[in-house]
């Protein structure tokens, strides 16, 4: 199988199993991408935090880095299609059925022990990513901040990312 068409079959992969959109996908990525040797944690991390200093959705953003990466425009386009259909596909199906049995107990029942279950998710991911994003105390310091400022105001996430990016150039510089 060529590496456009493992990108495929990896991110279709992804966009079929991962529940709760983009930022809960980026595990699912990162198991995908790291199995498969197309990047390590830190070329991943890497690509993470450059995707989530633009805009877009994530998952969309780190198929396109990892298939550009890893086999040049065909992976690209393999890797976005793979991550996209799935998800396009079972959502319309997912909006019908939701339209005519929303109200039904069951249903509700499913949606409420989703949400959890997507919360654990991502907290298993930012775990999981702390110990290599967060490596000593400026860097701790700075998280620390920012998520008290997240929590605190309603500053958009993006002057974060910015003040992020400008202090890190300037004071974390090797």
């Amino acid at each position: 199988m060529g590496p456009a068409l493992e990108l495929l079959v990896a991110f279709a992969r992804v966009g079929t199993l991962g529940f709760g959109g983009g930022p809960a996908m980026v595990p699912l990525i990162q198991e995908e991408v790291v199995r498969h040797g197309w990047m390590t944690d830190e070329q991943f991390l890497d690509g993470l935090a450059a995707g989530y200093s633009l805009p877009g959705p994530i998952s969309t953003k780190m198929a396109l880095w990892v298939g550009w990466e890893t086999a040049g425009l065909p992976g690209a386009i393999a890797s976005i299609v793979g991550v996209v259909l799935p998800s396009a596909v079972l959502l319309a199906v997912m909006a019908g059925l939701l339209a005519q049995y929303r109200e039904h107990p069951r249903v509700e029942g499913m949606l409420r022990g989703v949400r959890p279950i997507v919360l654990a998710i991502l907290a298993a991911m930012v775990v999981g990513i702390a110990p290599k994003s967060v490596g000593g105390w400026p860097t701790a310091l700075m998280a620390g901040l920012a998520l008290a400022v997240l929590l605190a105001t309603k500053v958009h996430p993006a002057w974060l990312i910015l003040a992020g990016g400008a202090l890190g150039a300037f004071l974390l510089a090797p």
